[in-house]
């Protein structure tokens, strides 16, 4: 299969990888080694962040792979204006689900693609509507899926699921952290094949 340039997913992210391996291309992963500290300082609405994020990523990594096709992307977990990064500890999921407890966030994932051919960008919207839970189903949750380093403090593949009573979305790969149909069309536009 004759690929138009070579593909790097710029993320170690196991999640996203397992994502793009679905399309079938064969692609490589390269950490971008943004700093995301001084983006996440700013005041600027949830979705530009997650978009400017991406693009910071995939532009790190271009500019070391100027030949190839750069894929960086970004999830940012929001209600309103208010970010829920990754917790990074149990007791920060259990803060994180507490504030969103019966309440509806959106989870924004954004995309860069960077190639020789140009530079495009997208955004996925999916509106989560959380059950009503005890401090105890919260804490339960936490300790079986240990969703540490997801954004807003579950994984919807997993256990999760059981935390939302209605999601609206229009790609179930967003979620994860990657939203392939969008994806695919940019990259069949690029000239990857079927």
């Amino acid at each position: 299969m004759k690929i138009p340039y070579p593909l790097i997913l710029a993320s170690t992210s196991k999640y996203r990888a397992e994502l793009l391996a679905k399309l079938g291309w064969s692609f490589s992963t390269e950490a971008p080694g943004v700093d995301e500290a001084p983006m996440k300082l700013l005041e600027i609405a949830p979705d530009e962040m997650a978009l400017r994020l991406s693009r910071m990523k995939s532009e790190a990594v271009f500019a070391r792979n100027t030949s190839s096709c750069v894929i960086g992307s970004d999830q940012v977990c929001a209600i309103g204006n208010t970010i829920y990064g990754k917790p990074l500890s149990r007791d920060g999921a259990v803060r994180q689900l507490q504030e969103m407890n019966g309440k509806i966030h959106e989870l924004l994932t954004a995309v860069t693609v960077t190639s020789p051919a140009g530079q495009t960008s997208f955004l996925n919207v999916t509106r989560l509507h959380m059950r009503e839970l005890t401090l105890e189903e919260i804490t339960n949750y936490v300790e079986t899926d240990l969703p540490l380093d997801c954004a807003g403090s579950y994984k919807l593949e997993e256990r999760g699921i059981k935390l939302f009573e209605r999601i609206e979305m229009d790609d179930h790969t967003a979620i994860i952290g990657l939203p392939l149909v969008e994806l695919t069309s940019v990259l069949l536009d690029l000239g990857y094949p079927f």
